[in-house]
């Protein structure tokens, strides 16, 4: 199995490269800087917006599109093996893949309105995302029901005349604070007494702004709150919207989310490989330039072990991840999810683990923002219940393995 990127994906990982070594690394502290003095963390940050500007000068803007969109893009038209590389190379500084208009959930709303919306919604909402104009959220989630069943979600879509209807709560809204957010896609059950569980669920477009959507409070992940992008519980009463602002039909939302889905789970490993990267070799810098009982870090067995390990752990996992990329180009995500699932229940923990040992290499600095590992640590850790928790997946996985290799139906 041939894994090795096309020549065009090399060029603009070597032009990618380059930019983050130009403008990415060198304003770290000043993008922390310019969060912690905003006066709203969830505004649009003066730096981002000219980070961008550079970032399509470069030819370097919406990595991931078809090639059917390419008027948004220089580069469109990479298949997922070749946009492993890139994904990870921005995943080295966490708010990089906004730079590139490469950052979820954007990604993914994205490719859901180029796969299932209307040419009138793309028009409306697609056109400014491909753009960086607005941003946007998906709204999935709910903190009164167990949602790693997505047949659980409460909210009610339902038909009044010529509106739908909606009330409910969701929680963990990704973006939803951001100023920039100007449209949410929302799962809700339409049909609860369809005999199918996974037609019971709709999709429909709401704008920001529509009467009756609350935002309740911002939500942390270990004490983090993901500004200016950020988590939100959200509250929804009586919300009106037309009803051709549905999402590819009634009773499609459960097929919406797995197309959605797959993708975005691949993306978020390709990222945390990047911050494994980064992570390891910042703590070889550490071992050479610290030094215990008369020595180097870098000549205790137990420190070498742990970096022998950890680079054998990440290759591991980017060779998974290039399998299964080259796989979903051959075959298709749907006819792929074994590996995926694999895939996403692997790489999160393995990188959580790798980044938990070059922590400890740091002392208490690890733990602090003066790096990048503890916010790393952080993204590792939700990413094993972002998009579906590891259960879940081994669940299906083994099942479909046991099938697989017993004969049994």
């Amino acid at each position: 199995m041939d894994l090795r990127p096309s020549a065009k994906a090399q060029d603009l990982l070597a032009r990618l490269k380059d930019f983050m070594d130009a403008h990415i690394y060198p304003n770290e502290k000043a993008y922390a800087e310019q969060l912690a003095e905003a006066s709203n963390r969830y505004a649009p940050m003066p730096l981002m917006d000219e980070l961008k500007a550079k970032a399509k000068a470069a030819g370097l803007w919406n990595l991931f599109v078809p090639e059917e969109y390419g008027q948004y893009s220089e580069c469109g038209g990479l298949s997922f093996l070749d946009y492993a590389p890139l994904c990870e190379e921005m995943g080295r500084v966490l708010w990089a893949a906004e730079v590139f208009n490469c950052s979820a959930p954007d990604t993914g709303n994205m490719e859901v309105l180029m796969k299932y919306a209307t040419d009138a919604q793309r028009e409306r909402w697609l056109t400014p995302l491909l753009a960086g104009d607005i941003r946007s959220s998906y709204a999935m989630t709910e903190p009164q029901v167990a949602s790693s069943d997505a047949t659980n979600i409460e909210l009610r879509i339902e038909k009044d005349g010529d509106e739908w209807v909606l009330d409910g709560r969701k929680w963990f809204i990704t973006g939803a604070m951001n100023e920039r957010t100007q449209i949410f896609i929302v799962m809700g059950k339409s049909d609860p007494d369809n005999p199918s569980r996974h037609k019971q669920q709709t999709q429909v477009l709401v704008p920001k702004g529509t009467p009756g959507m609350e935002i309740i409070r911002p939500l942390t992940t270990f004490g983090y709150d993901d500004a200016p992008v950020g988590h939100a519980e959200m509250r929804f009463t009586d919300v009106r919207v037309p009803l051709e602002n549905v999402l590819l039909g009634e009773g499609r939302g459960f097929e919406i989310a797995q197309g959605r889905l797959a993708p975005g789970r691949m993306h978020h490993c390709m990222r945390l490989i990047g911050a494994a990267q980064r992570s390891l070799e910042l703590a070889c810098q550490r071992a050479v330039s610290r030094t215990t009982f008369g020595r180097t870090l870098s000549r205790h067995q137990s420190v070498r072990e742990d970096i022998s390990r950890s680079f054998s752990e990440i290759e591991m996992a980017r060779l998974l991840i290039l399998k299964t990329c080259k796989l979903i180009d051959e075959q298709g995500p749907m006819a792929t999810v074994d590996m995926i699932a694999a895939t996403k229940t692997t790489v999160p923990l393995l990188v959580q683990t790798v980044i938990d040992r070059c922590m400890q290499l740091h002392g208490a600095g690890g733990f602090t923002e003066d790096y990048m590992m503890a916010e790393a640590f952080n993204y590792a850790r939700w990413c094993r219940q972002a998009d579906g928790p590891d259960q879940v997946h081994q669940m299906a996985l083994g099942k479909q393995i046991i099938n697989r290799f017993s004969g049994e139906a």
